[in-house]
């Protein structure tokens, strides 16, 4: 699927965004040629999927937007078993008043569970039309592997995009340990908190700065010499390039091999405003070459 370069992260709606917040973020991305639209059961307790649900119903254009949903942590199915995935996905349907979720998440490893038994019943459902394609988000490298090389062998769909956490401050674990694996096996990538909570779009300089709800709660971690460090180079190119810090950082991501899409974590419909000139910001070589030293690990 070819998707806008920015995908829009739910975590926040029925939590930190109420009913007309959200709506108004969803709109505001839908009118822009934003189409991917990501959530999890469990997010606010089904609540995420329960708002973009009624949001869907009033954009009938179904067919332009791609939905994407991740199951194994919501607490009435809980887990990776064929019978818990079944139940997740019939929940979830329910709540985004849909009959097909493009792309179907497994969020986070099962160990209870054998990989092959997940991967079957989510290759009947993509049979059943219930599930366009399969994603995986918080698995490790040696999971990845196995699932990936699980579905060679049973010759059955497998993951084609993953989740991972990734951006300027947070890169070893994803370049040394998962993006091997994504760039060999040719998967999309969907990168988590691409603002690094909210730090990378400037909001947090200080730890007066404090988050407007817990979920941006892990940007302060940041707050510091590294990351005022690391701020420096982006207001200098923002400075440069007469763009949002937040523009830049994303920019910064989409040069990276493989990623499709940030996924794009905002307060408000105005912070998302400000990020959307992102998905067409391109930054020159020497640009992306100091924010890497700036960010080397």
């Amino acid at each position: 699927m070819a998707v806008y370069p920015l995908a829009l992260d739910g975590s926040v709606f029925g939590w930190a965004t109420d009913a007309k917040e959200t709506a108004d973020q969803l709109d505001l991305f839908y009118a822009a040629g934003g189409d991917l639209i990501s959530t999890a059961a469990q997010y606010a307790g089904g609540r995420s999927e329960i708002m973009i649900g009624s949001w869907l119903q009033r954009h009938p254009n179904r067919d332009r937007l791609v939905i994407a949903t991740k199951v194994g942590k919501h607490p009435d199915a809980l887990g990776l078993a064929p019978k818990a995935v079944r139940r997740g996905v019939a929940a979830s349907l329910e709540r985004l008043q849909l009959d097909r979720i493009d792309i179907l998440g497994l969020d986070g490893e099962d160990p209870a569970t054998p990989i092959e038994a997940t991967l079957t019943v989510v290759a009947e459902l993509i049979a059943e039309g219930r599930v366009g394609h399969l994603s995986a988000a918080g698995f490790g490298a040696t999971a990845l592997r196995d699932a990936v090389r699980t579905a060679r062998r049973l010759e059955i769909p497998g993951i084609e995009v993953i989740l991972p956490e990734y951006n300027l401050l947070e890169r070893r674990h994803y370049e040394q340990e998962i993006a091997p694996i994504a760039v060999a096996a040719d998967l999309g990538v969907l990168a988590k908190t691409p603002l690094a909570n909210g730090y990378l779009r400037g909001d947090f300089r200080s730890r007066h700065d404090k988050p407007a709800s817990p979920i941006f709660q892990g940007a302060l971690k940041y707050v510091g010499r590294r990351g005022a460090a690391v701020l420096a180079v982006l207001d200098d190119i923002a400075y440069e390039s007469g763009q949002h810090v937040g523009r830049v950082a994303l920019a910064w991501l989409l040069s990276r091999e493989g990623v499709v899409a940030p996924l794009v974590r905002v307060p408000s419909a105005r912070a998302l405003a400000d990020l959307l000139p992102g998905a067409s910001l391109e930054l020159t070589q020497d640009q992306l070459d100091r924010l890497d030293r700036a960010t080397d690990f």
